[in-house]
């Protein structure tokens, strides 16, 4: 059994991540990374709190709740993702799972 509390866990992960980067926007500031960095393409992640999928107006025009104008506009200029799937139907588990990278049902916490 893991004997590290949660909170030395979360800590590392935190240190970690800052350092990578770190390491990763140093790297950056040379003359031909400016150029290769230029032809990569941008990746925007919008994870809102109980939004529904035919919520946003631009995978659902005709009844989407929301007056969505500029996220329309970014959608009808790039690529859209639509295949997605969730193994919870609240929003923390979710928000876990894609900050930390592990399944829901692994963590270590207890409810209650």
């Amino acid at each position: 059994m893991n004997t590290i509390s949660i909170r030395v866990q979360v800590f590392a992960t935190f240190v970690c991540g800052g350092l990578f980067f770190l390491a990763t926007s140093v790297a950056g500031f040379s003359a031909d990374s400016v150029a290769a960095v230029s032809t990569k393409p941008n990746i925007v992640i919008i994870y809102a709190d109980d939004l529904g999928y035919g919520d946003v107006q631009c995978y659902n025009p005709q009844r989407g709740k929301i007056a969505t104008p500029h996220i329309d506009r970014l959608a009808s200029q790039g690529m859209r993702f639509t295949d997605g799937h969730s193994s919870s139907g609240v929003c923390s588990p979710s928000r876990y799972a894609l900050l930390t990278g592990r399944y829901h049902w692994r963590t270590t916490l207890q409810s209650g």
